[in-house]
């Protein structure tokens, strides 16, 4: 009797009734927002990236249909760099044509700015589920879709930077496995002796580390975390440039430094290239996104390495402990979304218990729920992977491991990207980098009226 009635509770506030046999029917509402009947299904579309748009459209969907088969949901890839302009424009047009639009960590204050945004704790409350709990969400990812004080996004794919290793190459290489305490000092000792000839031919066929090194503008999260691990944030509380220092030159040649550890060409590795060179065995370290894991160390048609092979843990450690940079992606409700009840039904079971235990079996990706960091984990591969999401988000918090929180985040991150790509070529050292950054950074936060 009381589950009856807690289920009559939450599908009130979801606009539903109950039928006899106790499954929703869900019923359109007058003014458009509801989630349909099987005589009128209403249809909403997602923006999202096409790096998983299509796993979204063939497998979230149908499972999404399961419980919900009269909200028709059409998922559309776009292009990484073609992602924040079209929805700034969806955003700020005068009718929707996606009813869910998706952020990148960076891109929420600017998103927000718009003002076509929903505030999900605020302006969806009538439709959202008792059983959605807000304070089961982990604090770290959670805060990617806040801005200004609201809840504009929740989190539908956390990331984090995070170090996979070759437990295989660091064995041939009689070194010690990486642990959240290695400092980069032990770790550039290790990455003499990992650069190495695993077969005995006189070549080398084994490097010691691939990531992110040419122009690109994810390339200056490495540097980013190095700084951060080293107690330094990119601007301080009055949004003044921080990294113009002896820490941040520091920061950036560590970065550069890694080249001569790298295999020959790493200097033009963006995503694809570090995921290939760690895939084939050819790098012991990988400082890249967690949740290419695992098709790094499960998925046999992407990778020759097994779950035993591949570790996980934090970047190194500098001065003010290990390493990690968020990057989560957010989804939030369009403020014009004809549908907006079936729009935030749809975010809220992908973000729900039951829509991260899915996806993190069906996609291994990564949870923003507590419940589901500390549950079971979906495959036994997953559970030392899940130890290093902890740890990760807990220094994330601690050293505020993020790119800038600002409307112009995304601007300040094409500058660094362009000077970070300057010193690993050559054409700068790395204090000329830093100070043109630093000098670029202000400049731009003063015409955008942060300083005076």
């Amino acid at each position: 009797m009381r589950r009856s009635l807690r289920l009559a509770a939450a599908a009130t506030a979801l606009g539903l009734t109950i039928t006899a046999c106790g499954s929703p029917a869900p019923e359109v509402s007058a003014d458009g927002g509801g989630l349909g009947t099987a005589e009128s299904p209403v249809s909403i579309r997602v923006i999202a990236n096409d790096a998983f748009a299509k796993q979204w459209q063939d497998q979230l969907v149908p499972e999404f249909n399961k419980k919900y088969p009269n909200i028709k949901v059409s998922v559309d890839g776009v292009p990484y760099n073609d992602q924040l302009p079209k929805t700034m424009l969806e955003l700020t047009g005068p009718t929707a044509t996606y009813d869910v639009v998706l952020g990148d960590d960076p891109w929420v204050p600017q998103l927000a700015k718009t003002g076509g945004l929903m505030d999900l704790k605020a302006d969806v409350t009538k439709w959202t589920d008792p059983g959605y709990d807000w304070a089961d969400f982990n604090p770290s990812p959670l805060a990617a879709g806040e801005w200004d004080g609201k809840q504009y996004a929740v989190p539908v794919r956390s990331n984090l930077l995070l170090m996979l290793y070759n437990k295989t190459l660091y064995k041939k290489a009689g070194v010690k496995e990486p642990t959240a305490e290695t400092t980069w000092e032990q770790y550039f000792k290790d990455a003499e002796k990992l650069v190495q000839d695993t077969d005995g031919d006189g070549k080398t066929d084994a490097w010691a580390i691939g990531t992110y090194f040419t122009k690109d503008p994810l390339t200056p999260t490495i540097w980013q975390t190095i700084l951060n691990s080293n107690g330094v944030a990119l601007l301080d509380d009055n949004l003044k440039v921080a990294f113009d220092n002896e820490t941040g030159v520091k920061a950036l040649q560590t970065h550069v430094d890694l080249l001569k550890y790298a295999p020959p060409g790493a200097s033009t590795y963006q995503f694809n290239e570090p995921l290939e060179a760690f895939r084939q065995g050819r790098t012991a370290t990988m400082f890249m996104w967690g949740s290419v894991y695992k098709g790094s160390a499960v998925d046999k048609a992407s990778t020759t390495l097994t779950p035993e092979e591949v570790g996980v843990t934090t970047l190194p450690a500098g001065s003010a402990g290990p390493g990690a940079h968020r990057g989560v992606w957010s989804a939030g409700v369009a403020k014009k979304s004809q549908h907006p009840a079936a729009a935030w039904t749809w975010l809220q079971w992908v973000t729900s218990k039951e829509g991260e235990k899915f996806t993190g079996s069906a996609f291994g990706t990564f949870p923003a729920r507590n419940s589901s960091l500390d549950g079971t984990p979906p495959a036994e591969w997953a559970a030392p992977v899940y130890k290093a999401l902890k740890d990760g988000y807990t220094v994330v918090d601690k050293n505020k491991m993020w790119r800038p929180r600002l409307p112009e985040s995304d601007a300040v991150q094409q500058i660094l990207a362009l000077q970070t790509s300057r010193a690993m070529s050559g054409q700068a050292t790395a204090e000329q980098a830093i100070d043109q950054a630093a000098k670029d950074v202000t400049e731009l936060l003063k015409s955008k009226g942060y300083q005076q």
